[in-house]
């Protein structure tokens, strides 16, 4: 498979969309000769690459270090230096431009996906948080009050969503599980309306709907109990069963106060949030087929050098 020549900002924007994840490369310093120009830049995603970065070994072996990160999930940008010399063989064969290139290779997760089943007291305190974090974040009621302009207020302008970094979609749904349906690969689910009846309707279809993340339902060990029995009649199995989380959050975080339950649920969020991003790219990677690079020789001796970046803060951790 060979790059393609799609613009690599127009290829990170279908890549998003497609919430497949992708390393840029970019040239960051040239020194001497090299086959492209400082600043060029190439798009690394699991099954295809978008532009070039000079081809032959050079390229080769950039490519098969993001193939590398993606595989492992990084998040850290990372620096990678090649000599172009005949007196250094890389895996990929000999390239004597004469020059010494340094590549920075920034991995660009996907966005996760996080639903909020119930926008009442605890489900309001829990979207203040989750808010500021680079996420698709549903919020999904079967009451219009709830999601009312005026209590939410308004992304960037007001309110408890006004200083969201957050895509908000809102959803007022009389069906609140319909809308399970139109998340994104991957989505976790946060169970936590205002009746059992909604809850064990949305956590039934959650179990049916393929492709979900993690399951999370508010609630009791007595109110489990009964879920547990309602479920495993509709025939849902035990296996099924454990997919769902319950109660959710995290036990160093006590309390039953709205604003304290909504950080114990938002901090296991998170760990969720970055295992699950851990772990996607390499099943992503390992259905991704090889790509040849037109040039690049057969593996030999790799004397390339990778060091790391400096740590680059991301807000969706």
């Amino acid at each position: 498979m060979v790059a393609r020549t799609m613009d690599w900002l127009d290829a990170l924007r279908r890549l998003r969309d497609e919430r497949t994840p992708a390393v840029v490369v970019t040239l960051a310093m040239v020194r001497g000769h090299a086959p492209r120009n400082g600043g060029a830049k190439m798009v690394v995603a699991p099954a295809e690459l978008f532009g070039t970065v000079g081809g032959g070994n050079l390229e080769a072996t950039a490519v098969r270090r993001a193939r590398d990160m993606l595989e492992s999930g990084a998040a850290e940008p990372e620096l990678l230096t090649l000599k172009l010399s005949d007196k250094a063989t890389t895996e990929y064969g000999v390239q004597c431009c004469g020059g010494e290139v340094t590549m920075l290779l920034e991995p660009v997760r996907v966005v996760p996906s996080v639903a909020v089943f119930g926008i009442g007291h605890v489900g309001l305190e829990l979207v203040r948080i989750l808010a500021r974090h680079e996420l698709d974040l549903h919020l999904v009621d079967s009451r219009a009050d709830m999601l009312a302009p005026e209590r939410l207020g308004t992304p960037g302008v007001d309110g408890p969503l006004a200083d969201a970094v957050a895509t908000v979609h809102v959803h007022h749904a009389p069906v609140p599980e319909a809308v399970l349906g139109q998340l994104e690969p991957g989505a976790h689910v946060l169970i936590m309306t205002h009746d059992h009846v909604e809850d064990l309707a949305i956590t039934e279809t959650a179990l049916r709907t393929a492709g979900l993340g993690s399951i999370g339902l508010i609630g009791s060990s007595s109110k489990w109990a009964r879920f547990r029995t309602q479920l495993l009649d509709l025939g849902h199995d035990e296996a099924a069963l454990t997919r769902v989380t319950t109660p959710i959050g995290i036990p160093e975080v006590a309390g039953k106060a709205p604003a304290v339950i909504a950080v114990s649920v938002a901090a296991r969020m998170l760990q969720l949030i970055e295992e699950a991003q851990a772990t996607a790219p390499a099943e992503a990677a390992e259905a991704a087929p090889e790509v040849a690079i037109p040039g690049a020789a057969t593996p030999e001796a790799t004397t390339a050098t990778s060091t790391p970046a400096t740590r680059v803060t991301s807000v969706a951790t």
